[in-house]
């Protein structure tokens, strides 16, 4: 039976207007995952943390993130997602704004926890507009509310910077709190109901079914694999990064800080082909070529001091290796396999969040005890080790190819 409701259950069409609300609504939500990292030392500053506690903001925040994948975007199969989306984004709310009245450390860091377990609002909204568009629309859809996550994730930093400069760290939190009741309002009133039909029967029954994509799946935990190192670095890059450049000699502010942003977009960007190459069979070569780059993005990157220029190539060249491969890995997973996306995206994405997470405690613990060039080393090192593991992968696709010629 058909995943997807009948027409008579979705009495208004996806519009323009309402896929674009979708959109900011996927922004918005990712983005507030990301705030925290051109904040932290504000933030640590503020409640009189150690350098070297900082990241488990990040860490707190991801850790949430991947519990939601687990644990909430299944209830999409279950229930009426207009409902489960108001839900999220009004307990967001709620969380977002004791982030931004947090008087202790630890409060801070549970309300950031949940933050993260509502911010997986994204993966259910993606799949209600798949749910509403027509078939012939599905596609356009899909790819215009995911361009919301992409534009949510690279610029909270600059809005994050800029707003914090203007008001201070909590004023961040206690704005997005406000844009997040908003949409929950736009949305009750322009966004139609859709149940699923014909989903799994129970809430064990879909986590049972959704633990076992990574028993069964060799793809899904290669990729996944790939994802948690790549978002390492990723998170290396970007959690730490905000230590050199808010202290001496540069000392720029957090703005400053988030314009950085700007040329992570550019690199993302630029590797939205990298999905088109997956589908002409390149998929293996392409992430074998970003996670070179990636390697190599790190040598400009250690000279920050020296040359903020040269910091932008770096940045650029990871942001771009990142979501190539990013962009890569979802293509080959859903090659095919449209009739169990949401299980393998919520999967192959938990792996992606404990990545960030242990990138940015890592790279927020390296700082604190040896700089800067440490945690380009540890960057470096996770873009190695990302590398040789796609050498492997690569060394035993060619033996199985080699094995099965001889058996023909």
């Amino acid at each position: 039976m058909s995943s997807r409701p009948s027409a008579a259950l979705c009495d208004i069409q996806l519009t323009r207007a309402l896929t674009l609300l979708l959109a900011m609504t996927c922004a918005l939500a990712v983005a507030s995952v990301y705030f925290a990292q051109p904040l932290l030392e504000s933030m640590a500053r503020s409640l009189a943390v150690p350098t070297a506690q900082v990241g488990l903001v990040v860490g707190a925040t991801q850790a949430g993130y991947a519990l939601g994948l687990l644990l909430v975007v299944p209830l999409g199969d279950l229930f009426d997602r207009k409902r489960l989306i108001l839900c999220q984004l009004l307990l967001s709310t709620l969380a977002l704004l004791a982030v931004g009245v947090a008087w202790k450390w630890a409060v801070l860091l549970v309300a950031m926890g949940v933050v993260g377990l509502m911010a997986v609002v994204v993966q259910v909204v993606v799949a209600h507009a798949a749910t509403l568009a027509t078939p012939a629309e599905q596609g356009r859809a899909v790819g215009t509310v995911t361009s919301g996550v992409v534009l949510g994730i690279l610029l909270a930093r600059l809005v994050a910077g800029g707003v914090a400069d203007l008001a201070g760290w909590r004023s961040v939190y206690i704005g997005a709190a406000g844009l997040s009741l908003v949409m929950a309002c736009l949305l009750w009133r322009a966004m139609p109901s859709a149940r699923p039909v014909g989903g799994a029967d129970s809430y064990v029954a879909l986590l049972r079914s959704l633990f076992g994509l990574y028993r069964r799946d060799r793809l899904l935990r290669q990729r996944g694999v790939f994802a948690l190192l790549i978002f390492a670095a990723f998170s290396v890059l970007w959690s730490a990064m905000v230590l050199p450049l808010s202290a001496a000699p540069l000392a720029l502010s957090q703005g400053q800080i988030g314009l950085f942003g700007l040329a992570g977009i550019a690199g993302a960007l630029a590797a939205s082909r990298a999905g088109r190459l997956a589908d002409q069979g390149h998929g293996q070569r392409t992430t074998g070529l970003a996670l070179v780059l990636l390697t190599l993005s790190w040598i400009p990157t250690a000279f920050v001091e020296q040359s903020l220029l040269a910091l932008v190539l770096g940045v650029l060249l990871l942001d771009f290796a990142v979501q190539a491969v990013h962009v890569t890995n979802q293509t080959l997973l859903l090659a095919g396999r449209g009739e169990m996306a949401s299980r393998l995206i919520g999967a192959y994405m938990c792996c992606y969040s404990v990545g960030s997470g242990l990138g940015a405690v890592a790279a927020s613990w390296v700082y604190a005890r040896w700089g800067w060039p440490a945690v380009c080393g540890l960057g470096a090192g996770v873009s190695v080790l990302a590398l040789g593991y796609w050498l492997w992968c690569s060394s035993q696709g060619a033996r199985e190819e080699h094995a099965t010629g001889q058996n023909l």
